[in-house]
């Protein structure tokens, strides 16, 4: 997922709108307007045509961009020009600047993202020369992070568990010189019994685990929380097979803040980050946490459990208290959370919960700028008494089915009330579907809009 290296010989490569296909017929040899004329080319959003040479073989190539309306409600139109173009070295030519033009050239990267682990690399795809204006380093920073992410997701529980995930953080330490710290066993029981305790069912090789990574010595501090359920069964409270079929992705929070931490680090961001992961698996076995058990928390609060599948805000719980004992001037939290979310909001617009309205403001407006769709949801007050179920502080799992998302902020914003700032993400880390520079499978949700704030300063 990287640019190509500069090419005087690569073909052109132009993006147009169809007012700028009517400009560039104007120019444009005899042969290739009547080529592009009886291929149907017209500018329109997705189309893609191979403009053929003397010799037979691709000299120049058309991409349709649609008209502004349709750039608006679809994102990474370029991305679905590599595929078509089979291969060869290429140069864009668009009229297109700033932020559309970054978008169009890191769709470009996005799109050249396959999954490798279990079956034969694809063929070489076609490659871009990195266009001008636009800074190809952070770019591909922010491809590989997104990668990262997606590979993590897309790796089936029994190569992804518990200390897969650990693996995959301390080799992000060492390649990026930050230090890497994780709590088990008798540690983990005493300091942090709700993670502990979601994941004491897995065995001893799936065995619970809190992985602390920091990196960085100068500038705001910055922790990022990843809900790192590595797979849900839902525990005693059995989810059906067809509930569970996608529970892999369950640590997708988790994946999502190791892919951030990722883009961090390698463009060298001003920031000391810290990065928790409490990795677990919610397995069915006797020793497995039960509905109706009360719970013990890092932070002193106590937990009814009724629902033990409602178990991603217990292991993040503990995680936010830790996270608070020390000052930081952000903290976020990252999870695939609750079905209520993607009821509310489907599975591209990821709602995030915040008490800062300037924080809000300008994260959406980073939403905005780099294609990263998001939407604010409340901190809605007078649902608290939802989630306080009087023979213990909190409750997992209120009934009733009402408002599941936000019931569920509030919740892990108890344990997080200590922060100076506070952002929480209710993601679902998966594309149903394939789309422009998302193909179907694991997929980043909020990272590069968080990203490109954390740039800017905080």
């Amino acid at each position: 997922m990287t640019f190509a290296a500069p090419d005087s010989a690569a073909r052109p490569l132009y993006a147009l709108s169809p007012d700028e296909y009517a400009a560039w017929q104007e120019d444009a040899t005899e042969m290739f307007r009547a080529w592009a004329s009886a291929m149907g080319f017209s500018g329109a959003s997705g189309q893609v045509v191979l403009l053929p040479g003397p010799d037979g073989q691709p000299a120049a190539g058309l991409v349709g961009l649609g008209s502004d309306e349709d750039r608006a409600r679809g994102r990474f139109q370029l991305a679905s020009a590599r595929a078509a173009l089979k291969g060869g070295t290429w140069r864009l030519e668009t009229a297109l600047a700033g932020e559309a033009r970054e978008e169009m050239a890191l769709g470009w990267l996005l799109a050249g993202y396959s999954f490798e682990r279990y079956a034969a690399a694809p063929a070489p795809a076609a490659m871009l020369i990195a266009p001008e204006e636009v800074n190809a380093a952070r770019l591909e920073a922010i491809a590989a992070g997104e990668a990262l992410t997606r590979d993590l997701i897309n790796t089936p529980a029994r190569d992804m568990g518990p200390a897969a995930l650990e693996a995959t953080a301390r080799d992000l330490a060492e390649e990026f010189g930050a230090s890497c710290a994780v709590t088990t066993g008798a540690d983990l029981a005493e300091g942090y019994p709700l993670i502990h305790t979601v994941g004491q069912a897995a065995g001893e090789t799936r065995a619970p685990r809190l992985i602390d990574l920091r990196w960085g010595e100068a500038g705001p501090a910055v922790t990022l929380v990843g809900k790192g359920v590595c797979f849900d069964t839902g525990g005693l409270n059995l989810k059906p097979g067809g509930s569970m079929g996608l529970m892999k992705k369950d640590m997708g929070g988790a994946a999502t803040v190791l892919g951030l931490a990722r883009m961090i680090m390698a463009t060298g961001l001003d920031l000391r980050l810290r990065v928790l992961i409490p990795a677990v698996e919610n397995a069915v076995a006797g020793d497995a946490f039960r509905p109706g058990d009360i719970l013990p928390s890092r932070k002193g609060l106590t937990v009814e459990v009724n629902n033990t599948d409602a178990e991603g805000r217990l292991v993040l719980a503990d995680a936010l208290a830790l996270a608070t004992e020390e000052p930081t001037d952000l903290l976020v939290s990252m999870a695939t959370l609750t079905g209520a979310a993607r009821v509310a909001l489907g599975p591209d617009v990821v709602p995030f919960y915040t008490d800062d309205d300037r924080l809000a403001d300008r994260l959406g407006e980073a939403s905005r700028r780099v294609a990263d769709p998001l939407w604010r949801m409340p901190f809605w007050a007078p649902y608290e008494e939802m989630i306080e179920p009087g023979i213990a502080d909190l409750d997992n799992a209120p009934s009733g089915g009402f408002a599941g998302s936000i019931t569920a902020a509030l919740f892990l914003r108890r344990f997080a009330a200590d922060a100076r700032r506070y952002l929480h993400f209710d993601m679902y880390g998966w594309t149903p579907s394939p789309k422009p520079g998302r193909p179907k499978g694991g997929a980043g949700q909020g990272a590069r809009a968080l990203f490109d704030l954390l740039s800017e300063g905080l």
